[in-house]
Parts: C-alpha cells; structure tokens; sequence
C-alpha cells in the first residue's frame, strides 16, 4: 500500500477513535489538538529531506501522539497511544522498522522530551508547535480547562500562570527550523505571562488586605489597600520630569544665545570703540551705558547655567526618616556603589518612598527650573532696555553733542 494511502488510513482511524470514544473532559487534547500536531508536523517535515519511510512515520505518528487519552490512564496516554498505533500499522502490513520509528516518535513525546531522532524531534516540536505560536494563550486557556475538569480542582490564576512561565522557561524546541521560526513568538509569550503574573499576584495581595480575621471576636476589619500606582501616575511622573529636562535644555540654550551675543559685543566694543573714544569723547558715556549691559546681562546668563555644588552623600539614617531622594545624583556622588545599592533597594521595597522620591526629584526640578528661568527673564530684561537705552544715548550724543571740528 502507498504511503499516502496508509496516512489517510490513519486519519480515518483516529477520527473513527474520537467519535467511538467521546471524551468531554479533553477540552484540549481532543481533535483540534491533533489535527493541529499533524499540520505543525507537516510543515517541520517539508523543511527537510526525509526519506519517504520517515515522513510516513512522522505523520502516523502525529495522529496517534494522543490516542492514548480515548484509552485509559492519561498518565500513560503514550503507551497507550504507541500500542494503538502499532495495532494500526500491523494491520496496514507497514515494514517492523517504520513500526520502530512511529513507537519511538510516540514514546519520545512523553515529558520530559527526550527525541533521538530528526522524526522523534519533529513530532516533538509538533505536539507543542502552539508554544511558539499567536494560539498559545487560548490553547493554554483550554489545558488549565481540562486538568481542572480532570482532577475536579480549581487551579488558582496566579498559580497556572507560574507553572506555565516555568515549563516554557525549562522547554526548547529541538529542530533548527522550530528554532528559528517560533522563538520570537514563544519569548513574546512568556513575557505576556510575566505581566499576567504581575498583575494578578498584585489583586490577590490587594484582596487579601482589605480584611483581616485574625481578631478573636472574628470581626473583620478593614485594612488599607495595597494600592499599587496606576499607569497613568507612572506616565504622570515619566511625563514630567521629560518635561521639566526639556526645558532645563531650552534655558540653557537661551542663556547661551546671550552669552555669545554679548560676547561679541564686548569683544568689538573693546578692541574697536573704546580705542576711538579719543577722537569721539561724546560717545563715552553711551559706550560705557552699552558696555554695562552686555557685562550685567552675561553674568545673570551664567548664573543661570551654572551647577549648584550639593553634599553628595547621605546617611542611614536619611533612609531610614525617608528624608533623602535618591534620584537626585547630587545627593550621592561621594558615596560608594555599596552604600547606594543598599539604599536604592531600601527604596524600591518601599512604594511610599518610592513615589515620595520621584514626587521630590520633579518638585526640585522644577524649583532649580524656576530659578533658571528668572535669572534668564532679569538678563533678557537688562540686554533689551540697556540696548534701546545705549541706542537712545549714542543718538543723543551724535545729534546734541557732537564733536567739533
């Protein structure tokens, strides 16, 4: 018989073996399940170069990877499902050695994996193709479905999501093109665990703090929540502070732009005009007026980018009281990396002082910000009326006061 022959015969076996053994518990290892092993199968296969005896044994070994659930015991479902096959094959007069290969492809599918062969390893990364797939939360979904319906226990969400980070944590896929093609997918999966994980641990801690039966009297009494920050206080502060170094930058710039405006002026006034005061002696007082102003309009420019020396260091103590920001690289650059880490890990243990840090670094901000931002508004002030002023003088000097021949 042809080998397309014998996989259609096998489909027709094990479609026969699901509807004579109607199994409602197996929410997930039922048809769909199967059908989808035999396709992720098929593609792994058509990547290599099997021999045509290998590629039988891959696909009849998909179908019956977990017949062994119709039979008896789920705990040797692929026992089961390996003498089923075998059953199938001797009926079909398949050759003893693609016998061996669909048995051990079977047998190899038991957790933990362990595949020896290129089939073995394909029908391996067929039965958990879904692992590394977009369907891995649903698919997941229906396993915690099925074990609760099995063993007649509700299995805790923060406790399914655990189990499932660690055991797609501990798996790996054992073909190079499973490898390559569902790594991305499959870390991506994981990492919507983890938050999953994250969150439902944190309601189950808010839960359990909003009573508290320990009394004697069995009156519940109302604690307050753990209340963990929303996002939008976390964008809140993210937002802010972006905001408040943006414009720290802007008022950096702008002092610049004076300091190197009247950099120039002062240049051109000394090595130019002053050297022709002599011939123009009305033109002094108006000189020094301009002169004046650009010096007093410099030096408010530097005030306001110039840094504030802090201490640098902090206590034990100021972790303990909360009285210090950490955030704040002035209030640690003397103290060594130990020290800090310590008082760093103080901090993220503690929410309230987390967010008393991060509402004192914005405050501060915005404090040095509004600082800045008056010294520059005072040297923007002096430049522009000393100028009309210097204009109006050297004006006054030309038309009233000018120099006699």
């Amino acid at each position: 018989m042809q080998n397309s022959a014998i996989i259609d015969a096998a489909r027709d076996y094990v479609l026969a073996q699901y509807q004579q053994h109607p199994h409602p518990n197996l929410v997930y290892h039922n048809l769909v399940h199967t059908q989808q092993v035999v396709q992720a199968a098929a593609q792994i296969a058509a990547h290599y170069r099997l021999q045509d005896d290998e590629l039988l044994a891959v696909y009849v070994a998909a179908w019956f990877h977990d017949a062994g659930y119709l039979l008896g015991d789920a705990s040797i479902h692929e026992e089961q499902g390996a003498k089923e096959a075998l059953v199938f094959l001797q009926q079909q007069q398949v050759p003893e050695h693609v016998q061996t290969l669909v048995q051990g492809a079977i047998m190899a599918t038991k957790m933990p994996q362990s595949p020896h062969s290129l089939v073995e390893q394909i029908v391996c990364d067929a039965d958990l193709f879904h692992l590394g797939s977009k369907e891995f939360p649903e698919r997941n979904k229906l396993l915690r479905q099925e074990v609760a319906l099995t063993y007649q226990k509700d299995i805790p969400a923060a406790k399914w999501l655990a189990t499932s980070i660690t055991f797609l944590n501990d798996h790996h896929y054992w073909t190079d093109y499973a490898q390559t093609l569902l790594k991305q997918q499959k870390e991506e999966n994981i990492a919507k665990l983890k938050k999953k994980l994250e969150k439902k641990s944190g309601e189950e801690q808010e839960q359990a703090a909003i009573t508290d039966t320990s009394k004697p009297d069995g009156e519940k009494v109302k604690k307050e929540k753990l209340k963990k920050p929303e996002r939008g206080v976390e964008t809140m502060f993210r937002l802010t502070s972006t905001n408040h170094i943006r414009l720290s930058s802007m008022a950096d710039s702008k002092a610049h732009i004076m300091i190197s405006v009247n950099s120039i002026i002062i240049s051109v006034i000394l090595s130019v005009l002053v050297q022709r005061l002599e011939d123009y002696p009305n033109m002094i007082i108006p000189t020094v007026i301009f002169l004046t102003t650009s010096v007093i309009t410099v030096i408010f420019s530097v005030l306001a980018t110039r840094p504030n020396v802090t201490s640098g260091t902090f206590t034990k103590a100021d972790i303990e009281k909360k009285d210090t920001n950490l955030l704040f690289f002035g209030n640690f650059y003397k103290m060594k990396l130990e020290e800090y880490d310590w008082g760093m890990k103080k901090m993220m243990n503690d929410s309230d002082f987390l967010y008393s840090s991060m509402t004192k670094d914005v405050y501060y901000l915005g404090v040095v910000l509004g600082h800045k931002y008056k010294l520059l508004r005072i040297s923007y002030s002096i430049f522009m009326f000393g100028l009309i002023i210097s204009v109006m003088a050297f004006m006054i000097a030309a038309i009233f006061f000018p120099v006699k021949a």
